[in-house]
């Protein structure tokens, strides 16, 4: 037997599974980390401030438990127990998607700070597109902030680039405006 230790830990499980109501306290500190990582311009400290958890929590276990078709759907990435990163895909809302229902947009995916690069994104993605595929979708969408290199270049990884389409959000909490790209990829 040898006196030296392992160079490194094995990784904790990981997996995605379907949220449930329990999970969303952890989905709701999430959102609102990611909230607060935005611009001040996007989402002002004091509209923050405003914000509960609680009441958060409460919206996302509406969104769980109560889904208003089998494309909308919220997905979360484990390590071990703990919740780390989340998903939440509906059908498309955009002018130019598939009338029949069948092209999903991935509204958000956000992985816990402390817990990026070690794959949850992927499988969340990857979770989101086998949905998409059970359900009999055919087309997956995003919108992502125009500059966003490091999301546009994960979105492309996966197959999902830009595909021309661009919009402006304006007004909601802040007075600034964000300016999106979308990105897309066909299911086959």
């Amino acid at each position: 037997m040898s006196d030296q230790q392992p160079v490194s830990a094995p990784a904790p499980d990981a997996a995605v599974r379907r949220a449930r109501p329990a999970d969303c306290a952890a989905i709701a500190a999430i959102t609102l980390a990611s909230w607060r990582a935005q611009p001040d311009d996007l989402l002002p400290r004091d509209a923050l401030d405003a914000v509960s958890l609680d009441d958060l929590a409460r919206d996302w276990v509406d969104a769980v438990s109560s889904p208003p078709s089998p494309r909308h759907v919220v997905l979360v990435a484990l390590e071990g127990d703990d919740v780390v990163a989340y998903a939440l895909a509906e059908p498309s809302h955009d002018p130019d998607a598939a009338p029949d229902g069948t092209s999903c947009e991935i509204v958000d995916l956000v992985v816990r700070d402390d817990r990026t690069r070690r794959g949850h994104g992927s499988r969340l993605l990857a979770a989101v597109v086998d949905t998409l595929r059970e359900t009999g979708g055919n087309e997956l969408l995003t919108w992502v902030a125009t500059g966003d290199d490091a999301r546009l270049a994960f979105l492309a990884s996966a197959g999902l680039t830009a595909d021309g389409a661009s919009r402006t959000l304006e007004g909601g909490l802040g007075s600034g405006a964000l300016r999106q790209v979308r990105c897309s990829a066909r299911i086959d």
